[in-house]
């Protein structure tokens, strides 16, 4: 019997590779189309698109629509922790110092996906046998080729239309196309079973989205997160200002870094295949000597971003909620993508407001904004009408 760990870090990296080059020639090539499309969305717009997410959060989710509903809304409600930055007010923050600028992704995510389930292996007594397989088999099944081209097709899709828009970006990407990948698989192919699909997707959509989220950033001047905004600081100081016709004011910078990144997924692709049966070993090592070398890992990590004990406090928490929501069958996945988007969605939304004097119709008079909150309400719809139709016949 051979490992198929090596096989899942060749797709991985396969992957990386396949969504980078495609989004780098996206951004080589549709740049400044992409630019004066985006340039055209308004604020009603991109609300209307990040409700759409909300509710494809909820559609895609696996199992009772009134869990990710749920769900959904607490992402909604960690989000809104921290200062309003339109009237400086705090909120939620049970006046608690470190609160005030809310709440950190990475505790988040760290907590409830890598900490909850160290705990739910730990709670179940159960020592999983470390495998003596061999991990120089790098051969897909039967089938498995074709499906990890198609999900990363799909995946690289997915980024590299959220890395163009403003607010989107990697994180999102990666979630999304996950979410996505879950909602097609089924059976034999379900994710969680070993199905190829769930690494080749959100792999590839990540890296799509990192190449395609430097358009609106030097098109528009606008960053799709933390990274994108010190990129976005250094080319001020250096006399660069980002804008429309950067791409023929800056062509040196332009190109030059269209370059750094076709290189940089080539130096990905060549440092990391041939590594994979040396990653792959690590599945030798007993979960006894894993479980603890993870956390502390986690832990350091968590801090060293803000040298703050309240992180540490946070992932502690959100580890030992998200295994006991996993036993009720509440999947965290929805909660951190509407935690990714509360940003944004507020952002956009005060902005539009603004714009309307508050008028509230401004979402229905766009006629972007218009069709997309009418595709978020059927989607809604078409997934919520079965279980009230199953409910409604229990009760009968």
């Amino acid at each position: 019997m051979r490992s198929r760990r090596a096989l899942a870090l060749a797709v991985a990296a396969l992957g990386s590779f396949a969504g980078g080059t495609i989004g780098t020639l996206l951004l080589a090539t549709v740049a400044a189309p992409l630019a004066s499309l985006a340039a055209r969305v308004e604020a009603a717009d991109y609300t209307a698109l990040m409700v759409c997410g909300l509710v494809a959060a909820i559609v895609v989710a696996q199992g009772s629509v009134l869990k990710a509903v749920v769900m959904t809304t607490a992402g909604l409600a960690l989000g809104m922790v921290g200062t309003d930055p339109t009237t400086g007010q705090a909120r939620f923050t049970m006046g608690i110092p470190e609160l005030v600028d809310g709440i950190g992704f990475m505790p988040l995510a760290i907590g409830m996906f890598g900490l909850a389930e160290i705990v739910g292996r730990l709670a179940s007594r159960s020592e999983q046998p470390v495998t003596s397989a061999r991990i120089d088999h790098l051969r897909p099944r039967p089938g498995e080729a074709k499906r990890a081209v198609v999900s990363t097709l799909r995946g690289t899709a997915i980024g590299s239309v959220l890395g163009v828009l403003p607010g989107g970006g990697p994180v999102i990407a990666s979630f999304a196309s996950y979410a996505m990948e879950k909602k097609l698989a089924s059976g034999a192919t379900a994710l969680g079973s070993g199905a190829i699909e769930g690494i080749a997707g959100p792999e590839s959509a990540n890296n799509a989205a990192a190449q395609t989220s430097f358009v609106p950033l030097l098109t528009l001047g606008l960053p799709s997160g933390p990274v994108g905004a010190l990129l976005l600081g250094a080319l001020i100081v250096h006399g660069i200002q980002p804008g429309p016709t950067v791409l023929t004011t800056e062509p040196t910078l332009f190109w030059g870094l269209v370059a750094s990144m076709w290189i940089g997924n080539v130096m990905l692709l060549a440092l990391n295949l041939p590594l994979v049966g040396w990653w792959a070993r690590l599945a030798r090592v007993p979960y006894r000597f894993l479980y603890p070398t993870t956390v502390a890992l986690s832990c350091t990590g968590i801090y060293a971003l803000n040298h703050s004990t309240l992180d540490l406090l946070l992932t502690a928490l959100f580890g030992v909620a998200g295994y006991l929501l996993r036993r009720r069958g509440f999947e965290p996945a929805p909660l951190v993508l509407a935690f990714i988007l509360t940003q944004p969605i507020r952002d956009n939304l005060n902005r539009a407001l603004v714009f309307s004097n508050g008028d509230l119709t401004t979402f229905v008079t766009h006629p972007l904004s218009a069709v997309l909150l009418a595709i978020a309400g059927a989607s809604l719809l078409v997934t919520t009408l079965p279980a009230v139709r199953r409910r409604r016949a229990l009760l009968v």
